[in-house]
């Protein structure tokens, strides 16, 4: 359980990392002398270097022992967050941000085949579930208290609490973290074989089209909430998403080594129950934080879910798999934003549930089609 919790803190400074910046932007412009849109490119900065780098890195470093891969990404955020946290140079900001989305890219690739490894066949979704708390956490509550961390104390200060935060974690992981080899050159797989594997095709377009619809929802929030008179309680409603993502990854950690299948089944009907309901009643304040609730429910054990069948199907070509999960879910949060915007200026906030639903009924069509390869029924392995 230390090293998984150690996997999970990765998570989280990986998750931390990325969004602090949004969350401190006005800080941030006035610090580096910069206009707020310029300040807003320090979080792109950061998923361009994940995207650019999850697949290639992977790849490259399959062959090195795992913790070695490990430490080499949390050193990467202590350096470049020490460096954002010193630097007056916008440029070299916007470096630093790229190398730690850098970091990143490798980190999200690694963590799942990592928690896999630690436990028996029965047990992997378990662990993996372990793994991945880190994101939820980081959402309800690091969010919120590197924010307010930085505007009590500086944005500066709170880069340099995310390195020494990292600090310790090295020390964590040299003290916990089982160490294992690598893939030999013979047994290894290629982009091309991994993504050929029947089943993962088919999760990575769930993947891209349940993240969309989650980040079309997420990245405007504040516009959606604002039909109903909500604005003023956004931090409430991004708190009670926060704090059902844990429970929704509790239940994943709970049965996805039983019922992998159904519980994404699931989660889809339910988020898309969840945008009909705020199609039909934009305006009621319960039934957007009942629905809040319900959604968080739902992304908490995404991830679980995702990659553990993604990691099931593609077998010895795992890692390479989640390295294309990093790519999709980034570009996914990238889409979101795009599409979210376009649809905002063109219809409004209140189109969002509809192409909420649109995108959910696809993935469910996929995920429901998906049953011999890629989203089985059953449990995965073993007798529980």
């Amino acid at each position: 359980m230390g090293a998984l919790l150690a996997l999970a803190m990765t998570g989280f400074i990986c998750i931390v990392t990325e969004t602090l910046p949004a969350g401190l932007l006005p800080q941030l412009a006035e610090g580096l002398n910069i206009s707020r849109p310029l300040a807003g490119q320090l979080v792109t900065a950061y998923a361009i270097g994940s995207l650019i780098a999850a697949i290639p890195l992977t790849i490259a470093t399959r062959s090195w022992r795992r913790r070695s891969v490990l430490l080499l990404t949390i050193v990467g955020f202590l350096i470049f967050n020490t460096v954002t946290a010193l630097s007056f140079n916008v440029w070299l900001t916007l470096l630093a941000r790229f190398f730690a989305g850098v970091s990143a890219g490798l980190a999200w690739s690694l963590l799942a085949g990592y928690a896999r490894r630690m436990v028996p066949d029965f047990m992997q979704g378990r662990a993996m579930a372990v793994a991945m708390v880190g994101t939820p956490v980081a959402l309800s509550l690091g969010v919120p208290a590197g924010t307010w961390l930085g505007n009590l104390v500086g944005w500066r200060m709170a880069f340099g609490v995310m390195s020494i935060l990292t600090l310790g974690l090295i020390g964590w992981v040299l003290a916990k973290v089982p160490d294992y080899p690598g893939e030999s050159g013979a047994k290894a797989l290629g982009l091309r074989p991994v993504l050929s594997t029947p089943g993962v095709r088919s999760i990575l377009s769930v993947v891209i089209v349940w993240m969309l619809a989650h980040n079309i929802l997420y990245t405007y929030i504040a516009d959606f909430v604002s039909l109903s008179g909500l604005l003023a309680h956004v931090d409430v409603i991004l708190l009670v998403f926060g704090l059902s993502a844990l429970v929704g990854i509790g239940f994943a950690g709970r049965f996805v080594d039983r019922w992998l299948r159904l519980c994404v089944l699931v989660s889809l009907a339910i988020f898309a129950l969840v945008a009909l309901l705020f199609a039909l009643f934009p305006v009621q304040t319960m039934v957007i934080y009942a629905g809040v609730a319900l959604w968080g429910i739902t992304f908490g054990g995404a991830a679980t879910l995702l990659q553990t069948a993604l990691a099931d199907s593609a077998g010895d070509g795992a890692d390479v798999a989640l390295s294309m999960n990093v790519v999709a879910w980034n570009s996914a949060i990238a889409g979101g934003g795009i599409v979210g915007g376009l649809l905002l200026n063109r219809w409004g906030a209140d189109s969002f549930p509809w192409a909420l639903l649109i995108l959910l009924a696809a993935g469910f069509c996929i995920a429901l089609a998906a049953r011999r390869h890629g989203f089985r029924p059953g449990a995965r392995t073993g007798t529980l």
